[in-house]
């Protein structure tokens, strides 16, 4: 990664607080938020500079509702979504970028509660059949989150947009 402009740093910082607000925003809805979505996107538009706010957005979560056992999932659990991200090719066409965007934020929200195990099994001692009971339990909430993250990802396509267009306002 090549130095950071004072610009960049401050459309990270930005992009970081528009993730955590718009989690704040949907709190009422459970496991229904646009995080995924904006994982993607950001992913699609600055790269691996886009974990600069996707970490903004961790440490404000962390610092906002306390730095806690349940916190330290969150240290990898978004790293694999911007991975799964870097996989897609840069410049899909529209029609393919559209369900690509929306099937992998789907695939994150669908297999959270699995990301999340191994945390759980390693912070409480819990055993391969305990740590699969969790991940049972957890699969109604699983289900929601995917699809929420599926009908979310229909507005990557604009909001990648958006985001180019900031980028070149800025001079990235």
């Amino acid at each position: 990664m090549k130095k950071l402009k004072v610009s960049e740093l401050v459309l990270y910082a930005l992009l970081g607080t528009v993730m955590f607000i718009s989690k704040m925003v949907t709190e009422f809805l459970p496991n229904v938020h646009f995080l995924a979505m904006l994982t993607v996107a950001y992913t699609a538009v600055f790269r691996i500079k886009a974990l600069i706010p996707i970490y903004v957005f961790v440490i404000l979560t962390g610092a906002m509702n306390g730095f806690s056992l349940w916190w330290l999932p969150y240290l990898y659990i978004w790293a694999v979504l911007w991975a799964a991200a870097m996989c897609l090719p840069r410049n899909m066409p529209k029609k393919a970028a559209v369900p690509a965007y929306m099937a992998v934020a789907a695939m994150h929200g669908f297999l959270y509660g699995t990301l999340y195990a191994p945390a759980q099994a390693l912070m409480f001692g819990l055993d391969f059949n305990q740590t699969v009971g969790w991940i049972m339990a957890g699969l109604p909430w699983d289900a929601v989150h995917g699809v929420g993250n599926l009908l979310a990802g229909t507005l990557a396509v604009p909001v990648i947009r958006v985001l180019k267009f900031a980028k070149r306002q800025i001079n990235i």
